[in-house]
């Protein structure tokens, strides 16, 4: 999407919004920074406006992101469906990653928009605002507010600079822009108190999340040519550490930051018995969102996920066989 489609596209979005009152706000199951900063950002301008807005995740609000100023209006769907017109789907590569409960609390909606920065998006908005150039959702969701003139209370000051800090390891990621620091520093001269946020975001961990650090280590593996580091959570090692779904979150950059290695990936057991694949690349030439299209997944070309059938020993050397031949072929 070049700039003049991007325009385009929030015009027709700010018409939408205009000529409607009642929106549901959702983003994708097991929600990240990205996903949570993202409708409480833009939830929170639509109220400041006197709109009236649902904001709801198949999952809640993880336990990490409860500090967030608005977070409390975040909520799990309601059994029965929402007396809404418009339906906004935010940092949510495909549809069926909204979860069942929310897309049938958001049935009723006429409108859908879908507001995202994959590249693997197939665009299932009837107005789509997609954006890889953007490295996080809640950037795209601030140049929205900002071209359209939006209000910008302080729960969407903070909401949007968790989304973009978690999304860029903390502006450090290649996808980083210039336009992703400008942000940054409009929010702090709006009053955001970026030493405490910071803080709160990434200085708070359960002491259970160390216990997590320690079982993956013991289950490292690094390839002989050290270019590939994985490692691996077993759903009896979640139970015995009573895990929360966000206790591994930006752990696999601990194994990405190694000299040498070029992708990690991070292989998950899931209660239901599929596995989850989570996959970094540092390197601008392994694209590991083709890696992960191969699995049914998407992403990102340096960040990318997979959620496939188990058992886990099975389904670990498929995806370590396609990132060798990935690696191999550069």
């Amino acid at each position: 999407m070049d700039d003049q489609e991007f325009k385009k596209v929030i015009d027709e979005i700010g018409a939408v919004i205009s000529a409607h009152q009642r929106f549901v706000l959702m983003s994708h199951v097991r929600p990240d920074g990205d996903a949570i900063g993202s409708v409480i950002a833009l939830g929170f301008s639509l109220m400041a406006m006197g709109k009236t807005v649902f904001i709801i995740n198949e999952d809640g609000v993880p336990e990490s992101l409860e500090f967030l100023k608005g977070s409390e209006k975040v909520t799990t769907p309601p059994k029965d469906p929402l007396e809404v017109e418009v339906a906004i789907a935010l940092d949510t590569a495909t549809k069926p990653r909204l979860g069942d409960g929310s897309l049938h609390a958001a049935s009723k909606a006429k409108i859908w928009l879908n507001i995202d920065h994959h590249i693997s998006n197939p665009a299932y908005g009837d107005i789509n605002l997609i954006d890889a150039r953007k490295p996080a959702t809640g950037q795209i969701i601030y140049e929205l507010i900002k071209a359209l003139g939006y209000p910008i209370p302080d729960e969407t000051r903070d909401a949007v600079y968790v989304a973009v800090s978690t999304d860029t390891g903390s502006f450090q990621y290649g996808s980083t822009t210039a336009a992703t620091y400008e942000l940054g520093a409009d929010l702090i001269r709006r009053g955001l108190n970026v030493g405490k946020i910071n803080a709160d975001t990434y200085d708070n961990h359960p002491y259970r999340r160390l216990e997590l650090m320690r079982a993956l280590l013991n289950t490292l593996q690094i390839s002989d040519d050290g270019q590939l580091a994985c490692w691996e959570l077993l759903d009896q090692t979640r139970l015995d550490l009573n895990l929360q779904p966000d206790d591994s979150e930006g752990l696999i950059d601990m194994i990405r930051s190694v000299k040498g290695v070029r992708v990690a990936a991070f292989f998950e057991e899931l209660h239901d018995g599929k596995i989850r694949v989570s996959m970094r690349s540092k390197d601008s030439g392994i694209n590991v969102c083709n890696v992960a299209t191969e699995f049914g997944g998407g992403g990102h070309a340096l960040a990318a996920g997979i959620r496939m059938a188990g058992p886990l020993s099975e389904a670990k050397p498929k995806v370590l066989s396609a990132l060798k031949q990935a690696l191999a072929s550069q």
